[in-house]
C-alpha cells in the first residue's frame, strides 16, 4: 500500500517517464521505443519539491501526479 508524501499534482505527457530523482524532485526523461536511440536520455526537473527520501522506501509519482511511496519488499523467496 502506498502512501502520499507530497501534492505535486503534475500533468504526465505521454512519452515521458516521470521519477522522483535524487535530490527529491519531479524529473523526466524521453522514453526511447524500438529502434530508437541508445544510451543515457537527458533528464529535465519537472516541480521542484525536495522530498527527503527514507531507506527502505521506493519514491514514484502516482496517477494523479503526486509524490508517493511503498515499502520495499525485501528478503522474500
Amino acid at each position: 500500500m502506498a502512501e502520499k508524501c507530497a501534492s505535486v499534482g503534475v500533468k504526465k505527457e505521454v512519452g515521458w517517464l516521470y521519477f522522483v530523482d535524487k535530490q527529491g524532485d519531479v524529473s523526466r526523461a524521453k522514453m526511447s521505443r524500438g529502434g530508437g536511440k541508445k544510451g543515457k536520455q537527458p533528464t529535465e526537473k519537472v516541480k521542484k519539491v525536495g522530498v527527503k527520501k527514507q531507506a527502505g522506501y521506493l519514491y514514484f509519482v502516482d496517477k494523479k501526479g503526486d509524490v508517493s511511496r511503498a515499502k520495499m519488499a525485501r528478503g522474500r523467496r
